[in-house]
């Protein structure tokens, strides 16, 4: 299958985290053996327009980012010349999604828009008109679903499709140290890091230790209120680790704690709960962290500190666990299959198949 990727803005340009769950996907088809090609501004040096890498064709639609209007009027002629089987765009910016629209017609091919959320989804003119484009919509999560339907998207074309994790790769990973309760997120302002630690200063005559991962600029401030709270003995701060780092931690944990603000889809949570921690998330109304446990007898949601406190000392009844394979469906194969499965049958409806 040829699969033309539309990303004005690509992972190489920045590294954020909608840029990357894009770049995850170009990635998933590839290893699938399928011809993937990507259109967007140019990012490697040198005079060649295109640049093969890890199995993905990437094109120069433009020579860099300041050139966002050529990329805007370019884009439907070089989708109509490379007659893709699927164009699947990103869905920022918004104008980019009414020329892969064009282009994709063009092409007479269906068109794949994936809407992530990562800051908010606008809710302006440009945002409006974009939700109303695609023959399918995707989303990391039933909460950026609501935000797409909000703006317009027909409902019956959203799918949620979530970010993956790798469970070989989890299985493979060593034990780290064992712990009570682990957190892991940047520490900036919508952390919300201090409903944990309030929670835990509740338990301070229970016998327990916790770790925070990750680095950021509220983490000064993070580190007093434990030491206020008289719980900074308990509480380790380690910082930025790897990934290979993370899971040995979330192996060797019993509880996950998840209490960010705004989460349109809890990435780090998942490879936690998919390591076999128990699941406790603190409800907010711009967090999907909540969809991962609902209706799982190893996950907890709460809405204040007394509740996470309660929460963590009924967590403490439940086994260790070092896997756990009721998170198949969010493997890296599996989640292949779920964007190859839309792609077939977007197929077999514009009678291509």
């Amino acid at each position: 299958m040829r699969v033309a990727f539309v990303s004005f803005e690509t992972a190489s340009h920045r590294d954020t985290e909608t840029n990357h769950r894009f770049q995850t996907a170009l990635e998933l088809l590839a290893s699938h053996g399928h011809d993937v090609h990507c259109y967007c501004a140019k990012f490697w040096a040198g005079e060649t327009s295109t640049l093969e890498q890890d199995g993905i064709t990437y094109h120069a639609v433009v020579a860099g980012l300041e050139a966002r209007r050529s990329f805007l009027v370019r884009l439907p002629f070089v989708l109509a010349a490379a007659a893709p089987d699927i164009v699947h765009t990103r869905a920022q910016p918004s104008a980019a999604v009414l020329a892969a629209s064009c282009g994709a017609t063009l092409a007479r091919a269906p068109l794949v828009v994936e809407w992530y959320g990562d800051g908010g989804i606008d809710d302006d003119q440009w945002t409006q008109l974009a939700a109303k484009r695609g023959a399918r919509l995707v989303t990391p999560s039933e909460l950026v679903a609501t935000w797409v339907r909000e703006r317009g998207a027909d409902g019956e074309l959203v799918e949620a499709i979530p970010n993956p994790v790798d469970l070989e790769r989890v299985q493979d990973v060593p034990l780290g140290e064992q712990v009570d309760v682990i957190y892991a997120r940047r520490l900036d302002e919508a952390a919300n890091l201090e409903s944990l630690l309030l929670a835990l200063a509740e338990l301070r005559d229970r016998d327990w230790q916790t770790t925070v991962i990750g680095d950021g600029p509220e983490r000064a401030t993070y580190e007093r209120l434990a030491s206020d709270l008289r719980i900074d003995d308990r509480v380790s701060f380690v910082g930025d680790c790897s990934l290979e780092e993370r899971i040995a931690a979330y192996r060797g944990a019993h509880v996950f704690a998840q209490t960010a603000e705004h989460c349109v889809f809890p990435t780090e949570m998942l490879w936690a709960l998919a390591s076999g921690c128990v699941g406790i998330v603190e409800y907010h109304v711009d967090s999907s962290a909540h969809e991962l446990v609902e209706g799982w007898d190893r996950g907890f949601r709460t809405t204040s500190e007394a509740e996470l406190a309660d929460a963590i000392l009924s967590a403490g009844d439940l086994e260790h666990r070092t896997f756990d394979d009721r998170f198949a469906d969010y493997d890296r194969s599996a989640v292949a299959e779920a964007y190859l499965e839309q792609y077939r049958t977007l197929e077999e409806a514009y009678g291509l198949l």
